[in-house]
C-alpha cells in the first residue's frame, strides 16, 4: 500500500485543533456536553494511525455497549468516517479493532470492573483515549497510563513533515499521548477534577512529577458553542430540559463545581458551609468515627446548636443557627499525601488504633465531649483473635498500660439507607419553615468537602450510594445523624405560675 500522506476528510474545530497543536501529552478535553469529545478522539486516532506505521491506539469506554453505540454505530462512527478507505482496502474494521494498511491499529476497549484492567497488563499503548473519563476510577486510569510506552516506534520523515506543516508541532514529541474526554459527574468526578482542574488555569501546561506519570498535563475546556458540527440551539434546548438546575449547569456550562447526578444533590456550599468557629462552651459536643488503615479513617467533631443564640465566626460575622442543627466544626481525616503535599485519594495512613486514639485526645484536649452521643463504626468492636480496635484505643497510653484512658464511643447504627435518608433530610432547607438546613460543615473540613459532594448513587440500589467511592467522611456523618443528637444543655426551670425565666424575679426564685 502507498506510504503517501493519507487524505482524510477530517475537519477539526478551533478547540480541537488547539488540543492537537498543544505540547501537552496528557490532556483533559471538554467539560460541557456537545463539545465534540468523542468525534475528536476518533478523528485524532485516524490521523495518527495513518501517519505512524505500527501505532497502537487504545480507545476506552467503561461499558462495551456504550463503546459500540458511540464509536461504531450511528452517524459519525468509525465505519462512516473510514468508509472510503474500507472500500479501497486500506482499512479493515473487525469486531473490536480498526486495522490500517500500515500495521497501525485502533483497539476498541472497555473496562467495566476494576479487575478488568489486568487484561491490559501486557499492552503497549502508544495513544490512550479515555472517553467519558469520569466513569472510570482513578485506579483504572493510573494502571492504563502505566502501560503507555513507545520503544522503537519509528516515524517516517514524510509523516513528521506533514504533521509539522499541518499543526506546527513535532510529531515525535506527541507520543506517547493520553487524551481524556468527559463531562462533570459520575464516579470519577473528584479525581478528574483534582488532577486536571483544581489549582490551575485552563490551557496551562505543567510537567507532572514521576509519581503522577511525568507527562505534560493540560485542561482544554470545550463547550457546545465550540462545536460547529452540531445544531447548538437545538442541543441546548434539550439540555435545558434536563430538569435539574445543577445538572443543566454541569452539562451546558461544564461546571466542575457541580457534581451531576450526585447522591446529595441538594448539598450546596453557599448553604451548608460555615466559616470556622469555636462552639460556645455550653453547647453539646460529640464525635463520630469511621475506621480505616489502608483506606483513610475519618473522625468528625460535631456540636448541637442552641436556638436563639448568636454565634461569631472567624470572618467576624454573626448569625443564629436553627435549634437542634448539628455542625461539623472539626475533622481529622487519615489520608496520605505525596511529596508535594497533594492528597492521594482513598489511600490511608496505616496508623495504629493507639496512635489514632492519642491523636483524637490531642485534638479535643480541654473540650467537654459527650461520649454517650459519640459513635463509631460497629466493625471496630470485632475481635479477630485479639483485642478489638475499640479496646486498643481505650488502652492507648503506653505510660498507663492496661488502663482505659482513651476516647470512648458507642457502636453506631449502621443502617445505610435509613442513615442516608437522615443525612439527606438534615440537608434539606427549602422545605423547612425557617428555610435553613439542620446540618452544616465548616469550610476547613477540607476532606469532607472534597469527598462527600462527589459521591454517586449505587447503580444497583439507587437508595444507597456507591461504596466503591471515597465514602469514609460520609459514613461517619451518617453515624452522627443516626445517633439522634439532641442538646444536653439544661433547660431553665419554670415554676407553675411562676415568673418568666431569666427575669430578676425568676433568678431570685431559683434554689
Amino acid at each position: 500500500m502507498t506510504q503517501n500522506p493519507p487524505r482524510f476528510d477530517i475537519k477539526f474545530t478551533a478547540k480541537q485543533s488547539r488540543a492537537v497543536k498543544s505540547p501537552a501529552t496528557e490532556i483533559l478535553y471538554g467539560g460541557a456536553a456537545g463539545g465534540g469529545k468523542s468525534y475528536f478522539m476518533r478523528a485524532l486516532a485516524i490521523i495518527l494511525c495513518g501517519l505512524i506505521p505500527g501505532l497502537n491506539v487504545y480507545l476506552f469506554r467503561r461499558l462495551y455497549d456504550d463503546l459500540i453505540k458511540n464509536h461504531i454505530e450511528g452517524t459519525g462512527g468509525f465505519p462512516e468516517m473510514l468508509s472510503e478507505l474500507v472500500l479501497s482496502g486500506h482499512v479493515k474494521i473487525v469486531e473490536n479493532e480498526v486495522r490500517f494498511w500500515n500495521g497501525s491499529k485502533i483497539f476498541l476497549c472497555h473496562c467495566q470492573y476494576e479487575k478488568d484492567r489486568f487484561k491490559y497488563q501486557g499492552a503497549e499503548i502508544h495513544v490512550l483515549l479515555i472517553d467519558e473519563a469520569t466513569m472510570f476510577t482513578e485506579k483504572i486510569y493510573r494502571f492504563l497510563r502505566g502501560r503507555m510506552r513507545a520503544p522503537g516506534l519509528k516515524m517516517p520523515k514524510w509523516a513528521i513533515d506533514y504533521f509539522k506543516a499541518q499543526f506546527g508541532v513535532e510529531l515525535s514529541e506527541k507520543i506517547p499521548l493520553a487524551i481524556l474526554g468527559s463531562n462533570p459527574g459520575n464516579i470519577g468526578h473528584q479525581w478528574v477534577k483534582s488532577s486536571f482542574i483544581d489549582g490551575v488555569k485552563p490551557y496551562e501546561v505543567r510537567r507532572m512529577p514521576a509519581k503522577e506519570g511525568g507527562m505534560l498535563r493540560q485542561f482544554i475546556p470545550a463547550k457546545l458553542q465550540d462545536n460547529r458540527h452540531v445544531d447548538a440551539e437545538d442541543y441546548e434546548a434539550k439540555l435545558m430540559g434536563l430538569g435539574s438546575e445543577e445538572l443543566v449547569r454541569a452539562m451546558l456550562d461544564g461546571d466542575w463545581d457541580v457534581v451531576a447526578g450526585s447522591f446529595f444533590d441538594i448539598l450546596r456550599r453557599d448553604v451548608h458551609a460555615l466559616p470556622p468557629f469555636t462552639p460556645p462552651k455550653h453547647w453539646t459536643r460529640f464525635r463520630s468515627m469511621d475506621w480505616g488503615s489502608a483506606k483513610p479513617f475519618s473522625v468528625g467533631w460535631w456540636c448541637v446548636a442552641e436556638g436563639g443564640e448568636w454565634v461569631k465566626f472567624s470572618d467576624g460575622k454573626e448569625r443564629m443557627l436553627p435549634q437542634g442543627a448539628i455542625v461539623r466544626y472539626r475533622e481529622w481525616y487519615g489520608v496520605k499525601k505525596d511529596e508535594q503535599g497533594k492528597v492521594m485519594p482513598d489511600v490511608g495512613l496505616r496508623l495504629s488504633a493507639e496512635a489514632v486514639a492519642r491523636g483524637i485526645m490531642e485534638r479535643e484536649a480541654g473540650e467537654k465531649i459527650d461520649e454517650n452521643l459519640s459513635v463509631c463504626d460497629p466493625s471496630m468492636w470485632k475481635e479477630d483473635g485479639g483485642p478489638s480496635f475499640v479496646e486498643r484505643m481505650l488502652k492507648c497510653d503506653p505510660k498507663r498500660p492496661g488502663q482505659f484512658v482513651g476516647p470512648r464511643f458507642r457502636a453506631a447504627d449502621n443502617s445505610r439507607v435509613q442513615g442516608w435518608q437522615q443525612m439527606y433530610d438534615r440537608m434539606k432547607y427549602q422545605e423547612m419553615d425557617h428555610g435553613e438546613p439542620m446540618l452544616y460543615v465548616v469550610e476547613t473540613c477540607y476532606d469532607w468537602w472534597r469527598t462527600v459532594p462527589a459521591l454517586m448513587h449505587d447503580e444497583k440500589n439507587m437508595e444507597d450510594l456507591d461504596s466503591r467511592m471515597e465514602d469514609h467522611a460520609a459514613d461517619e456523618t451518617r453515624y452522627a445523624c443516626m445517633a439522634r443528637p439532641v442538646s444536653r444543655v439544661p433547660k431553665p426551670r419554670k415554676l407553675a405560675g411562676g415568673p418568666k425565666p431569666f427575669t430578676l424575679e425568676w433568678v431570685l426564685a431559683q434554689k
